[in-house]
């Protein structure tokens, strides 16, 4: 019997250490996806994003678009979910480098 309780003991301690190594990504990165997703990604394919006369050349105006684009259709988004779903839109298909020290921040 107490052969068995170390072994449960021994097979929960793995099990941590496992669960440990491999941290959650983090929310927000997904919530920005998720936003996209549900909101944008009806209307908007990723040849919006690829074409050729973007109004978005670097990480602010990549931002404005967003808050562009989230007022016309009547979102009310916080500027946490901004910054979420404008670097969702940087890590998929735009690439440019964070210039405000605020975005930096907000996300971790």
């Amino acid at each position: 019997m107490i052969r068995s309780g170390k072994l449960v003991f021994t097979m929960n301690l793995l099990w941590g250490m496992y669960t440990l190594s491999y941290p959650l990504p983090v929310y927000s990165d997904t919530r920005g996806e998720l936003l996209y997703s549900l909101h944008c990604k009806s209307c908007h394919t990723s040849k919006i994003h690829w074409r050729g006369e973007k109004l978005a050349t670097d990480w602010s105006s990549l931002k404005v678009q967003v808050v562009r684009w989230q007022s016309n259709i009547g979102l009310d988004w916080t500027e946490e979910e901004i910054i979420d779903v404008t670097r969702y839109f940087n890590a998929t298909y735009y690439y440019f480098q964070i210039t405000d020290k605020n975005d930096l921040a907000t996300g971790k």
